[in-house]
């Protein structure tokens, strides 16, 4: 994989916070080779590290885009919910924001089964085919069709199962990084010191107080 020249900087990135870690009393030990010091109760993760660890998902990421290979990407933080989708629509990757649904990926043949009914009941919204149904059929469907949007309308045209996915927070995603790891799918996520940092092929020490 080609190294390339990111716009990193240290400045920008202490100003917003992002070395600011859990308290001391509730650290993974995993991460003490990236914790730089202990201030009033605090750690300070090392964010020379950081920079590193962030400049290799960015090829990772980079080198995947540039072969259209799918990237996903997973935070479901109501802080959070937004902005990962605008970062993920602005830069054309599928995301899920709500609610990671158990086996969303380990099961991929029921969720493409979910997608489909999905796509088609948004096609009979936009042609208006709802509207010629009886009035409970026709309630039936959008509510069925308002749950779908709500979440997968992040994944609506996902086509296989993602080639990467990146986890916005360790402890709340989970459930969404161990399936990766059972499908043997490439993870990048964002962890902080209460984190366990080898559970992904890239992690990134990070304040996560979204």
């Amino acid at each position: 994989m080609a190294r390339r020249y990111w716009n990193t900087n240290l400045e920008e990135m202490l100003e917003a916070g992002v070395h600011f870690g859990y308290g001391t009393r509730k650290w993974n030990p995993r991460m003490a080779p990236y914790i730089f010091a202990k201030r009033k109760g605090i750690h300070i993760t090392n964010l020379t590290r950081t920079v590193r660890f962030l400049l290799e998902a960015c090829d990772l990421v980079f080198d995947a885009a540039s072969k259209e290979k799918q990237l996903l990407i997973v935070g479901t933080k109501n802080k959070a919910a937004d902005l990962v989708a605008q970062a993920a629509i602005r830069a054309w990757c599928h995301y899920v924001n709500k609610k990671w649904l158990g086996g969303m990926l380990r099961n991929w043949p029921t969720t493409e089964m979910k997608l489909h009914k999905f796509r088609d009941l948004r096609t009979e919204q936009k042609m208006g085919g709802l509207n010629h149904l009886l009035k409970r059929d026709t309630v039936m469907l959008k509510r069925q069709l308002s749950r779908l949007q709500t979440y997968l309308g992040g994944i609506k045209y996902i086509m296989r199962l993602p080639n990467i996915v990146i986890i916005v927070d360790q402890q709340e995603e989970y459930t969404a990084l161990r399936e990766c790891i059972t499908l043997g799918i490439p993870t990048i996520y964002v962890t902080d010191t209460n984190s366990d940092l080898d559970l992904a092929d890239i992690s990134i020490p990070s304040m996560m107080t979204l």
